[in-house]
């Protein structure tokens, strides 16, 4: 029952969520709503100024250390893949703001006694299986072109990207097969964490209502997906210091994103 339960949601049935259509100009409210909230209380966010830099930090160490510069790229164009889950208090924050309720940090940890916990982390789960997929595909496709004895120092590694024939293939196959996996990634969960924060309606619902915003409105869904990872990839660069703020508004606007593709329940049920 409690497997069931985790992929079924609470209710006796399957409750799947009535589907809206959206306008490109509907990403754009939602990002303003999103920066609304960040600015509201930007001190909520010192923690993360000081977290970013220090894990762009200790992956420099280790990349340095390891010789494994090939997986930088990798590493950096993935955080799209489980952004999701580091912007679960985020989509909490801006649940309680658009309730009327007190929004802190410490609020925003009500994640953790959410009714939809086990289901939120059997999505998280899916999200991390397919961060490690990615970092395998990228690691098979470099040695496939360069060997398995990777370069000792990021120029190094620049100068056999940019330098070599293979370098060319390695930057194109590798976009686009990163593209295959942000596909995945935005179908299905681009609302399935801020759905399960609003309704426990479990991991399976969560994924195929995702599945379905997008599948319905192809164009500003993608368009989304464009500009998140976009944002999260330029935000990583310097340091991952850019991640500080950019994270924090598209969490946020993730939020305002699924109330415009989804409809309330109440409103559902006739109330």
């Amino acid at each position: 029952m409690a497997r069931m339960h985790v992929m079924a949601g609470s209710g006796e049935k399957f409750d799947l969520p009535v589907i809206r259509t959206i306008r490109l100009a509907d990403l754009g409210e939602a990002l303003r709503r999103g920066a609304e909230d960040f600015w509201a209380k930007p001190s909520h966010y010192i923690l993360l100024m000081l977290i970013y830099p220090i894990i762009g930090i200790v992956l420099t160490v280790w990349m340095n250390g390891y010789q494994t510069w090939p997986l930088l790229y990798p590493l950096v164009g993935g955080f799209a893949l489980i952004g999701p889950i580091a912007a679960l208090p985020l989509y909490e924050i801006s649940r309680r703001r658009e309730a009327g309720l007190e929004a802190s940090w410490r609020d925003a940890l009500n994640v953790l006694r959410s009714p939809a916990l086990y289901s939120i982390l059997a999505v998280g789960i899916m999200l991390l299986a397919l961060f490690t997929l990615w970092l395998s595909a990228a690691q098979a496709l470099y040695e496939s072109l360069f060997g398995s004895v990777p370069p000792h120092t990021l120029t190094g590694l620049i100068a056999q990207v940019t330098g070599t024939p293979g370098g060319t293939t390695l930057i194109l196959v590798g976009t686009g097969l990163g593209a295959l996996f942000a596909l995945v990634v935005l179908c299905t969960s681009v609302i399935a964490f801020p759905l399960l924060l609003d309704r426990d309606v479990g991991a399976y619902v969560a994924v195929e209502t995702s599945l379905r915003a997008v599948l319905h409105n192809p164009v500003p869904m993608l368009a989304w997906g464009i500009i998140v990872g976009a944002g999260l990839f330029i935000g990583a660069l310097p340091v991952f210091v850019g991640l500080a703020v950019v994270l924090p508004i598209f969490g946020h606007a993730t939020w305002h994103l699924y109330r415009k593709l989804v409809e309330p329940a109440s409103l559902i049920r006739g109330g």
